[in-house]
């Protein structure tokens, strides 16, 4: 590991990579997007570095993150993802990828894409905060109450407003790089 200061993720290089290269940065890839959605539901009670060493399962078993495809995917194909120790095998986070895709094909449908309908919120650029501890880094917002409401309307599970601000976080609608971090000197909105 190197000696960078980090907002998080010194102690392991899957969580320092995640941090330097992707957390916070703007994502307008309707793939990616749909990624991270899943990957923040599957999240819950649990660690990100877990989801971040299971990542590479996912991308296999919800093939890639096409939403059209996971949509796609049977009650057998689902249940058989119950068994398989690449992903967190809770059997409610796995069908609600399915539930999820489904939905996200709507607003696709709706809106042209999930990014259109996803950067709304934020009035198309991102939040930028510069926190100074970790601890002042809120858990929820009004925001992430908003967007976790419409989303729930809309169909989605694993949505739930903490979850919301994290993914709000893992894509870029919000910036919460801490000053001193490394990235924050470095990152162009």
């Amino acid at each position: 590991m190197d000696t960078k200061i980090r907002c998080f993720g010194s102690n392991s290089q899957i969580y320092a990579d995640y941090h330097d290269n992707e957390w916070g940065k703007p994502v307008y890839d309707d793939r990616v997007l749909f990624e991270f959605l899943i990957l923040e539901g599957a999240q819950a009670g649990l660690s990100w570095e877990t989801i971040l060493k299971k990542r590479k399962g996912y991308r296999n078993v919800f093939h890639d993150f096409d939403p059209q495809k996971v949509a796609n995917m049977s009650d057998d194909e689902l249940e058989a993802l119950r068994l398989d120790s690449s992903i967190i095998r809770n059997k409610l986070k796995i069908y609600s990828a399915r539930k999820n895709a489904l939905s996200f094909l709507d607003v696709q449908k709706e809106y042209g894409s999930f990014a259109k309908f996803i950067w709304q919120f934020v009035d198309n650029k991102p939040i930028v905060n510069r926190w100074d501890n970790k601890s002042d880094i809120p858990v929820t917002t009004a925001m992430s109450d908003k967007i976790s409401k419409e989303l729930k309307l809309r169909g989605m599970s694993f949505v739930g407003s903490t979850i919301i601000y994290s993914y709000m976080q893992a894509v870029g609608l919000v910036n919460d790089h801490l000053n001193g971090c490394w990235v924050v000197n470095n990152l162009s909105i």
